[in-house]
């Protein structure tokens, strides 16, 4: 397959937690993956929220700076039975998105449902099957210092979702583009692609 991008794009992706916070760095060439990074941002748990927040979003910043993505993609914020979790997860979330957006980077937003459909193929996928299939796409994250824990591996997810959602418009942009002259439209029917 042809590279639809001129270049690599690295890929940021995000799992939020007040606790704990999951980020992962793929590189996409064309339709290959590569894993870059991953970690998992904890904050002290004694601490006030706000310091807490303030942490991941510094924490976050320094990935950033450090791996220079190109765009980032975050899951989108499960809501359950108990509102005061969902409020915290919903801070967590924020702090976030605000490090790759000060950073001037994109941040596509993806529910659990469609990054386990997109890595796994079920969106009822539990996190071990996840962990898995990451493990499968990406080798080497499986092998790295500290190994591949729970919340790196759904930010790895996220990562490749947003590939895999990028290729797919790509794809779909192309194969809809509309000649802008005739000489371009005959170079268009001759390749097939009209």
């Amino acid at each position: 397959m042809k590279n639809i991008d001129a270049h690599p794009v690295r890929i940021l992706g995000l799992d939020p937690g007040l606790r704990r916070l999951g980020w992962g760095l793929v590189d996409v060439d064309g339709a290959r993956l590569s894993w870059v990074a991953h970690g998992v941002i904890e904050p002290d748990q004694d601490g006030e929220l706000a310091a807490r927040l303030l942490y991941l979003f510094e924490s976050l910043s320094q990935v950033i700076a450090q791996y220079r993505p190109h765009e980032s993609a975050i899951e989108e914020t499960f809501v359950n039975m108990n509102p005061s979790s969902t409020l915290k997860l919903g801070h967590a979330r924020a702090a976030a998105m605000l490090a790759p957006a000060r950073a001037g980077l994109p941040v596509a937003e993806y529910a659990a449902l469609d990054i386990k459909k997109s890595v796994v193929g079920a969106g009822r996928a539990d996190k071990d099957q996840v962990l898995f299939m990451v493990k499968r796409l990406l080798p080497l994250a499986g092998k790295a210092e500290g190994g591949l824990k729970s919340d790196a591996a759904d930010a790895l997810a996220c990562a490749i979702t947003h590939a895999h959602k990028r290729k797919a418009a790509a794809l779909l942009a192309r194969s809809t583009r509309q000649p802008r002259s005739s000489s371009e439209a005959v170079a268009q029917a001759k390749s097939g692609a009209a």
